[in-house]
């Protein structure tokens, strides 16, 4: 049973780093990264939220969020602005929101590909499957 979970493991693994070398070549095409557009994504999602929430819903640490926020910042694709207390809130520029939406539409087309092979009903019990294993039902 173990020497089963291995391969299992490596494939998910495998289907996530495909999808992020298409998506990183698909976000280059409107001159952004993955990493860029997913925090242009979480801001968009979350407007004036602090780097430590953004940090979390990026799967980042607190320091690598800010490093890339200030890049952001440079590209004036976020700004951010003093809030409560020591607070600084994070939000999209008009750039931002124009480069976002273009990435919207390259991850629309890139996971379109991503996931051709697989039927409707395989994506809904796939995302099932994996929101069993992550313990939620987060979208």
């Amino acid at each position: 049973m173990p020497h089963e979970l291995q391969p299992l493991g490596k494939a998910v693994k495998r289907a996530q780093y495909r999808q992020h070398r298409a998506l990183d070549s698909g976000l280059a095409t409107v001159g952004t990264t993955l990493a860029q557009w997913d925090a242009l994504r979480a801001i968009g999602a979350s407007p004036g939220a602090s780097a430590r929430a953004l940090s979390a819903a990026t799967f980042q640490s607190e320091q690598a969020f800010g490093t890339l926020a200030g890049r952001l910042v440079a590209l004036d694709l976020i700004e951010r602005r003093p809030g409560a207390g020591r607070r600084i809130e994070h939000h999209l520029t008009a750039s931002g929101e124009r480069v976002l939406a273009a990435g919207h539409r390259v991850a629309d087309e890139v996971l379109a590909a991503c996931f051709a092979p697989l039927s409707a009903a395989d994506r809904a019990t796939l995302l099932d499957l994996l929101h069993r294993m992550a313990g939620s039902a987060d979208t």
